[in-house]
Order: C-alpha cells, then structure tokens, then sequence
C-alpha cells in the first residue's frame, strides 16, 4: 500500500530536524512537494504560501550550520519553484513601433526622418526576429500571426536560432519579402502567441498574447551603387563616442524599444516579491556572521532573482536593481574559490552583460560612432564596444538584436553561443580573447549577414589536445568525405585533417575580410586555403587578394 505523500513529507520533516545535514531527506521532500503542489491538494492550492513556508524551514538548517551544503541546495530549489513562470515574449527585430527604411545597398538619399532604421537587402526581404525569456519550441505560423498586404499565400517558414540544432531556442527566426514596386509605406503587424502552442521545454506555454507592429518603406529613389567595398579599420581613432546632443541617442533609443503591447500585460506577484526580498534580508544577516562560500553564491542568486522579477514587472517601481552587489559578490568568490574560477566568471560575465544592457543610458556608454562608414546618404553607422570587460560568456542579448558593427576584443570569451541571435550582425571582432579552434565559433554559420570577422591573436591551433575540436566528426574521417570536394580548396600539399574544421566555418562565410594572424594555427598554406574557399574574399590579415 502507497504511503500519502503528506505523510511522506511529515516523515523528511522528522527525518531533517533529527540531523540537518541528511541530504536524502531534503531531496525527497523536493520530489514529494513537487508532487502536491502539482496536484493542488488540501493545504498546497497556494504555491506561494508553501514555499514561503519552506524558505522558514530551511532556514532553521542554514542559520544552524552554514557549511553543510545540505539545506543549501534545497535552498536552490525552492528559489528555482519561486521564479518558475511561463515564458514571455521580450524584444523583436524590427522593433515594435518602427519606421523600417529597405534599400538594395547602403545608400539613401537622406531625406529620411530620424529616428531611422536602415536595411539593405538586394532580395527586397528582411529578417523578422523573435527573442522569448527562455527557450521556447512551437513558434510557427500557426501560433505567430504575420499581417501585411504583401504576404503570400505560403505559410512563412519560422526556424529556432541554435547551435544544439535542437527545436529548443530563445531566437526564432523567418523572412519577409517586399515587392520591388513598393510605393507607399507598408504597415506589418505580427501577434505572437495569438493561438496555443508555444511551450518552454519544462511544459509551460505561453499564453501571453503580444502585438508588434511596424512600418517598412524603399526609399523613392533606391537604385544600385557602383562603389566599391572598402577595407574597415578597426583603429580607435575610426570611432568617436556618442554624444547624448547627437543623432545616436535618438536611433538608439527606437533600437532599444521594446514596450510591447500585450493584451494582459503580466506582472510580478507582490506575495513573490516579498518572499524573495525577505530571503535577501536574511542571507545578509547570516553572511554577516559567516565567510561561507555556498551562502555568498547564494545571495548572488537572491539579488539576481530580485531584479529578474523586477524586469517582468514588479508593482513598485521604485525597485532597483542589485547588479553592483552581484558583481562584487562574485569578484570575491572568484578570490575565494579559485578551483571554480571558470564557473564564476561566466556568471560575473552574465550578470555584468545584463547590467549593460539594462537601460539605454548605460548602453550608449559603449556604442561609437564608426565615421569612415557614417556618411550623409547612409546616417550614423553605430559600433558597440564590449572590450576589456573580461567577458567569458554572453546572455541577455535580447536588447541587441539592431547590433551590426560589435567589437568584444580583450575578453577571455572561449564561446560565442547566443550570438547567432544577432542576424543583422555584418562587422564582427573577436581578437584577443580565449578561443582554442574554429569550431568554438560554429554559431557564426548562422549569421548571413557576417561580412567582416577579426579572430586574430587568440589561441586556435595552440593546444595539442583540444576536446571542443571534435564536437563534430571529421568529414575526412568518414565515408561521406568524399562528398566534401576538399581537394579542389587546396594545392596538393595541404594538410586537410589539420584544417578540416576550418573548412565546416569558413565554407559557410560570405566573407570579403578576414583576420586570423596571431594565432598557432595560421600559415601561408592556411592562408591560400582560405582565399580559395571564400571567393568573395578580399582582405585576409591586411593583404589584398592580387
């Protein structure tokens, strides 16, 4: 006969106040109050008021003994339940309430009004994007509605934008085409989640209904230009900051937009809030008392929990954000415990992006004003600068979907995950950080827009054993190699098994500069190899194709 599992939990209660460090116990309380709060039964239909009640049992454990990891990672938990909710819609591109400009090139004819949105394509199509608060699967055309006068009568095809090749992804992507006989303004509307379907990989949908909505025009005059493509330099002297008199601030700020319509805009519950702010409270208390590693990784958690909820809505808006404590936090644990170095800095990495990203006043402290390209027929042409921020991870990009020009030289990045968001992405710089191969940048692949790229002086090629190199198999190792063709890439005394994964990145870049030098991999035979894999190759490390 099954045992209730009220009286199962009645059993861990008993269980942990008789020895606080049985981690057994407080796991299997994890699982049964899962199962009653799934349930709903008597006493556990109010989640919030369970795990309030929860936060004051563990915290008897806590406070009685800091250093056991036990009552830590139920800790983890609850707060896990706490901020469990459904996925939400976050940003677009284009953004909600923008006037699109489409040309075939990169010249208008300036008498756009500002704030203005500039896209080139010679097809006459933009990217539409959708970026969601966690990966999501389900957004087709069956849960995502897309209006506008000249869609055809074929379903618009909608993909996820990751690497895992998964249907899993907080991007999702699809194109829209315009006639070439546009005349007049061309108003889009799109409603997101307007039918069931859009579920988050733990179950939960998203029932929020959100309406985007925009303008695309062709500028009257739009014909191709016979001007030739020019070299970028990254030279800081080629970039001027933002000034907040000047026309940036204004694009920006359309760019950054992202109050969208939602039919029930949803709001962080106060009981949440509260419960949460309270644990904050106590955590400081204890740490007060305490050096414990587990109880600072913790409160960093806390305060990033409080400003998540913050983001989705709090009730009071005097609430501010903690990003300074967190940073500090882990600035310590990283001094603490340096055998998880790695884990802390992708955290601090996380945490330090999302504090950028925040608003747009601290984003225009890193956006510059690339001036060999900003000219009057094409407006400011603006580059956001991460550099030197030690960055070893990117998250919460959903606020630079509009990035075209992105320096992140001088960061101890070793992936780039995330980062295939980013479609309109054309100028892209990567020196100086921690890449061992090319296969750590596997998700440029997927960014169709990549024209320029700077990986120099990072470390692809130096490590005798590089596990990341064989995430996936080698063609030449493989039956279906033959398939491949390498050997018209190549002179005849290339080492094709040395440059394999160079040849999966590469074959796939529409690339016209390249800069690759400084790092182990890289010599003459590369270098050839390169220039008859990209024919649309123009500068590789400075030298012209002759």
């Amino acid at each position: 006969m099954k045992i209730p599992d009220e009286e199962e939990l009645q059993y861990t209660t008993d269980t942990i106040y008789d020895n606080f460090s049985n981690y057994s116990a407080w796991h299997n309380r994890s699982m049964l109050l899962s199962n009653l709060l799934e349930k709903r039964g008597k006493g556990y239909h109010d989640k919030e008021n369970v795990l309030r009640e929860e936060f004051e049992f563990v915290r008897n454990a806590l406070f009685t003994d800091p250093d056991d990891q036990s009552g830590w990672f139920y800790h983890m938990w609850l707060l896990d339940q706490t901020l469990k909710r459904e996925p939400l819609f976050l940003s677009s591109w284009p953004p909600h309430g923008s006037n699109l400009y489409l040309s075939t090139d990169c010249h208008l004819n300036g008498k756009q009004p500002w704030p203005m949105l500039h896209f080139q394509s010679e097809e006459r199509k933009i990217p539409l994007i959708l970026y969601f608060s966690e990966a999501v699967e389900g957004v087709s055309s069956s849960t995502v509605t897309v209006e506008f006068d000249f869609l055809a009568g074929d379903d618009l095809i909608w993909r996820p934008l990751s690497v895992n090749k998964n249907s899993l992804s907080q991007a999702w992507l699809t194109y829209i085409k315009f006639p070439d006989d546009l005349l007049e303004a061309c108003p889009v509307k799109i409603t997101v989640a307007h039918f069931p379907g859009i579920f988050s990989s733990s179950g939960m949908p998203c029932s929020q209904s959100s309406l985007i909505s925009f303008t695309v025009s062709l500028p009257s005059d739009d014909q191709k230009h016979s001007e030739g493509i020019h070299r970028i330099s990254w030279n800081e002297d080629n970039f001027k900051a933002c000034v907040t008199q000047s026309q940036e601030p204004l694009l920006l700020h359309s760019l950054f937009k992202l109050e969208i319509t939602k039919e029930n805009k949803p709001t962080t519950p106060t009981k949440t809030m509260e419960t949460i702010s309270n644990e904050i409270i106590h955590c400081r208390e204890l740490l007060s008392a305490t050096n414990c590693k587990i109880g600072k990784l913790t409160l960093a958690r806390l305060l990033m929990a409080h400003n998540t909820l913050v983001s989705y809505g709090c009730p009071d808006a005097r609430v501010e954000a903690h990003y300074e404590d967190i940073l500090a936090i882990y600035h310590d644990l990283i001094k603490m415990d340096p055998s998880h170095i790695c884990y802390y800095e992708d955290e601090y990495s996380l945490v330090l992006l999302k504090q950028l990203t925040s608003s747009i006043e601290s984003l225009l402290n890193h956006c510059y004003h690339y001036q060999e390209y900003s000219t009057l027929a094409t407006g400011p042409y603006l580059c956001l600068q991460l550099t030197g921020l030690s960055l070893s991870r990117l998250w919460g990009i959903e606020h630079l979907l509009w990035v075209q020009m992105l320096d992140l030289s001088h960061n101890k990045l070793h992936s780039i995950e995330g980062l295939e968001s980013l479609q309109l992405l054309s100028h892209l710089k990567l020196s100086n950080n921690k890449f061992c191969s090319f296969t750590a940048l596997e998700p440029l692949k997927m960014m169709k827009s990549l024209k320029v790229l700077d990986i120099s002086y990072n470390e692809i090629g130096a490590h005798t054993i590089d596990t990341r190199r064989y995430l996936c198999s080698c063609p030449l190792n493989h039956i279906a190699g033959s398939e491949w063709h390498l050997e018209k890439f190549t002179d005849g005394d290339i080492e094709l098994n040395k440059h394999w994964d160079a040849f999966l990145l590469f074959n796939e870049l529409n690339l016209v500069q390249l800069d690759v030098t400084g790092n182990a991999v890289v010599d003459e035979r590369l270098k050839a190899f390169l220039f008859k894999l990209m024919p649309a190759l123009k500068w590789l490390d400075g030298e012209e194709r002759h």
